[in-house]
């Protein structure tokens, strides 16, 4: 089907029905899970929110929405152009041949026949905006917003848009060479998880006065947050086989399992320690399943995500003592919980993919699989692609990040005194609650640690 930016058969888009060539089942599937991955964006919001402190909740909830909003704008302005551009052929990074959706309309994308590229791109463009919300857990209680959203234009161009062409574009190295990556563990997962842990290595530290016991101020709205991660994500795996089809019900299904099972692991491993069922436990669990399905749940079949979920919970659990290791302030658990989880999902492609699963979306009938099928060598394709996103991210986001602090005004971190007051009160002036915190414990400073520790853990000040 030749495309010349008129449509399917080269006719003339305006009169032309170009809705005719299209299941209108597959088409409304794609666009309301296009919608369920939008929401997301404010579930990784309130998830954070929760996690932070109250004096720097608010801003959580501000970055993750914002950021999410820069990063779908940059996918219309030039990234989705430099993801899936047709007529780029470098296998790195596409061209501007689609800049501003140019040429964007009713024939197939670069990787599907079974919807159109508009519709394609609004949901492809909706996995950009999670991941740049994703990756804005790392500002948490010392990053500033400005250079925030300024690094989220640049991370999408420079960093998502080429690991997305890798892993999706048909003439990128990686779907070339063969690479099992089904949602986007490469530039969803292990991008949002190493650029966060980069972004925090150049942020630094939180004061230590601030680490004092720290724990989550709002386990509700953690609650609340994990729901709808949990919710969109059924669209996010679900629709990546871009129809309604079979392969989609099965990325449903192992997305479930593995989140359920991943949520069990990381409760009990939690329990061996502090003898209670957390519920920030199970929160966290079931994001790390879910992560680990984002790469296997349409290639793996449905047994096989049992211990993916176990597999993922347990690692990824043991893998947030790996900040410490590193003296990193990977403050929410982003490296663990997303690159670390990806990278499972990925490896475990390599033993797993079954080709009867990959054929169920009716159009990639006949791919082997992984080990499973005797494709051996998928196992070694799969680790060499994980180390390259992972390698290719922290280099880039560091570059970034260094970069964005020589420009006057654009540095990363708030200062010392910002950082007591918290980001709700210095960045955007509003308040999650209608009290500041740690106002009198600012202002009277020092205090004892049991006295401080007793008043940072209260309700707070009234606002006058």
């Amino acid at each position: 089907m030749e495309y010349n930016g008129t449509g399917p058969t080269g006719g003339n888009s305006a009169v032309e029905d170009l809705n005719v060539y299209y299941n209108f089942g597959d088409t409304a599937y794609v666009l309301i899970s296009a919608s369920m991955v939008f929401i997301m964006i404010p579930g990784l919001g309130f998830l954070y929110s929760g996690l932070a402190r109250r004096k720097s909740a608010l801003s959580m909830i501000w970055a993750c929405m914002m950021g999410g909003a820069v990063a779908i704008f940059t996918w219309y302005f030039w990234a989705y152009s430099l993801a899936f551009s047709h007529t780029a052929t470098n296998g790195y990074i596409g061209n501007l041949h689609s800049f501003g959706l140019r040429n964007v309309l009713g024939a197939p994308p670069a990787g599907t026949p079974l919807v159109p590229e508009l519709l394609f791109s609004l949901y492809q463009g909706m996995f950009c905006g999670v991941t740049l919300a994703i990756i804005m857990g790392s500002i948490a209680e010392r990053g500033r917003l400005l250079p925030a959203m300024v690094f989220t234009f640049i991370y999408a161009t420079i960093v998502y848009a080429p690991v997305a062409c890798w892993a999706w574009n048909p003439n990128g190295w990686a779907f070339k060479w063969g690479v099992f990556d089904y949602a986007g563990g490469g530039p969803v997962e292990i991008g949002s998880g190493v650029a966060g842990l980069a972004y925090s290595f150049v942020l630094g530290r939180r004061s230590d006065k601030l680490l004092l016991n720290f724990r989550p101020h709002n386990v509700s709205l953690v609650t609340l947050g994990t729901i709808l991660l949990w919710f969109g994500w059924l669209g996010f795996n679900g629709a990546s086989s871009f129809g309604a089809n079979l392969r989609a019900v099965y990325a449903s299904w192992n997305s479930n399992l593995t989140a359920i099972f991943g949520a069990a692991s990381w409760c009990l491993m939690d329990y061996r320690l502090e003898r209670k069922w957390s519920t920030v436990a199970i929160c966290s669990g079931f994001i790390s399943g879910l992560v680990a399905a984002t790469p296997a749940s349409g290639f793996i079949p449905l047994w096989a995500s049992v211990p993916l979920g176990v597999l993922a919970g347990i690692t990824c659990n043991l893998a947030t003592k790996l900040k410490f290791l590193l003296h990193i302030d990977d403050s929410l658990d982003l490296f663990a919980e997303h690159a670390v989880a990806g990278i499972i999902g990925l490896i475990w492609n390599g033993f797993f993919a079954a080709d009867y699963v990959i054929g169920l979306d009716g159009v990639n009938i006949g791919v082997t699989g992984g080990w499973v099928n005797h494709n051996y060598p998928a196992l070694y394709k799969q680790v060499v692609y994980a180390l390259a996103c992972s390698a290719y991210t922290f280099v880039m986001t560091c570059i970034i990040c260094y970069g964005l602090n020589k420009v006057p005004g654009l540095q990363l971190r708030a200062d010392e005194d910002a950082e007591m007051r918290g980001m709700d009160e210095d960045q955007i002036g509003e308040f999650a609650y209608d009290y500041v915190e740690v106002r009198r414990d600012y202002l009277a400073w020092p205090y004892s640690t049991s006295e401080s520790t007793e008043r940072g853990s209260g309700s707070g000040e009234k606002e006058s």
